[in-house]
């Protein structure tokens, strides 16, 4: 036998030294320090924090590449104004993102919440990855609210020379299923934190911002779910400001190198696996029936005609990476929630206002009620019990909503299944599944409007970061407000009213709708099922709404 100079015990601690050092155990250990921690409410610096990675940023001079040339042309017609179009359908949104990946030639930035590798989202894996093969630089920086370890295919893509993947304030505990997460987030304040931000941007010309996430219910391609959202397209001399907030979080000390994150790294064999995938799913989508419009023609440079663009000012309000730091007075930083507020204080005579997840709390009840003494009208679309798919985000919504109206502010709670149609005579009606409010907008006197990822709740206002256009164009702010006017009908919506008091003094509330095309007025709350409506219930008994 040979011996290699090594003793049994000394080669069992190089073993376990190597098994120490692996990111699995890295993680494990990690979270048992953090368990350890728990009782004191430790916070820890992210996993992989110490992983080697070099800052990048956004390509100067973006008029370079054909996509920036085209677009530098038609706005040199029009001098210090930047390109908008609104993409309120879930199709056109949708063809927008992969049209953009197509005439990509420099880079490709990707900043969201969720990614989902299902039909929708293996699209755009596929046109990002088609991308990278053309010699495209793609940065993908995603929060880790919704682990990767349950879309392993996505995190392939980190294979590719030309993708570089970050996983925004990470977990330690990883893999599906894995309870430990919630244990995790319980004990670790630094979790309660997430990037929420939805930014896609082509070349530093162009993006597309707004509340969708990448998934096939953001798309009108889910048979469960039709997440009725509202996406935004900003064409030059807005965008390098775009790209400017995401360099900030791609190089923040929370954004961490997804290799660092996960036991085995992606390889060459692992992505040329997701490859054939990606390809089924395009060959498979093309003769889908639920994307009828995706490849109808419309492509993104034809909008340059002028006849779908308009021109205005804008301006990218965003909230500082690092958020927390800056609401405890620990570092400087911009607040999104802040410059927001400032804009609020120019509205003269009406606020529209459309939110999936309505939990003000007292500094949003205090901006509405300073606004109603003045005697600006505030109308605020929102999710009822029926539609709304979190109703724990709801019960904190009951807190409020006699207090709302008691200040004179029109709510209208969507129905899952609308009866009319929208401001272009489309049935708001899903071909499937049940319709859900995810749009996040803000018009102001019809003039100017606010698209982004921030709802009107404690969660955005303090604690998640987000990012949005503020827009300066009252034909859009006018084509945002016919939105509204469509959706807020007794025929898509439960109307909310105060009756009299009750005998301990209570305002009861009714609900004005139309069934049928008939007047309605329902005396208890359309909640869509009774588990549902006993969940919401429950949940508005506990303090829960300075975390929803």
């Amino acid at each position: 036998m040979k011996t290699t100079g090594t003793s049994a015990p000394e080669a069992l601690t190089a073993v376990a030294a190597r098994r120490m050092a692996s990111p699995r155990w890295r993680s494990w250990i990690a979270f048992a320090t953090v368990v350890l921690l728990g009782a004191s409410c430790a916070t820890l610096p992210p996993p992989g924090a110490d992983y080697p990675k070099q800052a990048s940023y956004a390509f100067a001079r973006p008029g370079t590449s054909a996509l920036g040339r085209s677009i530098e042309s038609a706005a040199r017609a029009h001098p210090g104004l930047s390109g908008f179009r609104l993409l309120p359908a879930g199709a056109q949104a949708l063809r927008a993102r992969a049209e953009l990946a197509d005439a990509a030639q420099k880079s490709l930035d990707l900043q969201y919440f969720i990614i989902q590798n299902d039909v929708t989202g293996k699209l755009l894996m596929d046109a990002i990855l088609r991308a990278a093969d053309r010699g495209v630089r793609v940065r993908m920086l995603i929060d880790d609210t919704d682990d990767l370890g349950k879309n392993k295919q996505i995190s392939a893509l980190a294979a590719h020379p030309g993708i570089a993947i970050r996983i925004f304030n990470p977990y330690y505990s990883r893999g599906p299923f894995n309870l430990f997460r919630v244990g995790e987030f319980l004990i670790d304040r630094r979790l309660n934190y997430r990037m929420h931000n939805k930014v896609f941007i082509a070349d530093n010309v162009a993006a597309v911002l707004g509340g969708r996430n990448i998934g096939d219910e953001y798309f009108a391609a889910s048979l469960h779910t039709d997440f009725a959202d509202f996406d935004v397209l900003a064409l030059g001399g807005i965008v390098p400001r775009i790209s400017a907030s995401f360099d900030s979080y791609w190089n923040s000390d929370l954004a961490i190198p997804v290799q660092a994150l996960l036991p085995n790294r992606p390889t060459e064999q692992v992505l040329q696996a997701y490859r054939a995938e990606l390809e089924q799913n395009r060959a498979e989508s093309h003769a889908s029936m639920r994307l009828p419009a995706l490849y109808a023609s419309d492509p993104v440079h034809a909008l340059l005609d002028g006849s779908s663009v308009v021109w205005a000012r804008g301006d990218v309000l965003y909230d500082s990476p690092d958020k927390i730091k800056v609401e405890a007075g620990e570092k400087a930083g911009p607040l999104l929630r802040e410059r927001l507020v400032k804009a609020l204080g120019t509205v003269d005579h009406e606020l529209l206002i459309v939110s999936p997840y309505l939990v003000p709390g007292e500094e949003g009840m205090r901006i509405l009620e300073r606004l109603r003494a003045r005697g600006v009208g505030v109308q605020i679309i929102t999710n009822s019990l029926a539609s709304t798919d979190i109703p724990a985000a709801y019960s904190g919504y009951i807190h409020y909503r006699v207090r709302l109206l008691e200040d004179g502010v029109k709510l209208y709670e969507v129905k899952p299944s609308p009866e009319a149609t929208d401001d272009h005579g489309h049935s708001l009606k899903p071909s499937a599944g049940q319709f859900s409010l995810h749009a996040k907008v803000f018009v102001f006197d019809r003039k100017e409007l606010f698209v982004g990822s921030m709802n009107f709740d404690y969660r955005s206002l303090k604690l998640n970061t987000e990012i949005g256009l503020l827009i300066h164009s009252p034909e859009l702010a006018r084509q945002a407000g016919a939105r509204f006017d469509a959706i807020a009908q007794p025929a898509n919506c439960y109307i909310p009213e105060l009756g009299p008091p009750n005998v301990f003094g209570e305002r009861r509330l009714t609900w004005r709708t139309e069934e049928n095309g008939k007047p309605v007025v329902l005396a208890a709350e359309p909640s869509g099922d009774l588990a549902r409506g006993m969940t919401a219930s429950l949940l508005a008994l506990l303090p829960l709404d300075d975390l929803l």
